[in-house]
């Protein structure tokens, strides 16, 4: 076998955006501000997608109506983080899937206030698939992180 050359190509992202969410997000995200979870119905399953979206991922139909969720739900998966990313929080942190009450669908976010000092007893306990409840921010600002989840 031949030796290959590794190759190394140096690059840096550096750069300004703007995210368009669209209809169904931007209400999403406006109900958030306003200390509300809400879902978007499916018209012909009759799912309840959270986050909301516009048209449903099972059959493809606009969503039409929008209900209330939660505020509490079944933590389903989880994942402990233990090294530092840019964005988040300090590590160890908890980033979960949710599925609150009246949703079909999960949501993603952080757990907060839990004792993560043992993090296989921490795991343990997040196994069981415990209930949650949102806890918002003192000032939401229409994004995604104007809430966490805690254990009730």
């Amino acid at each position: 076998m031949t030796e290959t050359e590794l190759v190394s190509i140096p690059g840096h992202w550096d750069f300004d955006y703007t995210y368009f969410a669209g209809e169904a997000a931007s209400r999403f995200f406006a109900e958030l501000r306003d200390k509300r979870v809400m879902g978007a119905t499916c018209p012909q399953c009759r799912r309840v997608l959270v986050p909301a979206r516009s048209f449903c991922d099972a059959c493809f139909q606009r969503t039409t109506d929008w209900v209330p969720v939660g505020p509490e739900g079944t933590l389903e998966t989880f994942t402990i983080i233990t090294a530092a990313f840019p964005g988040l929080p300090e590590p160890p942190i908890v980033m979960a899937y949710v599925t609150l009450d009246g949703a079909d669908t999960a949501l993603v976010n952080l757990v907060m206030d839990m004792d993560l000092s043992d993090i296989g007893a921490a795991a343990a306990a997040l196994q069981r698939q415990p209930r949650v409840r949102v806890r918002y921010v003192p000032q939401p600002q229409g994004r995604i992180t104007d809430f966490a989840f805690v254990l009730a």
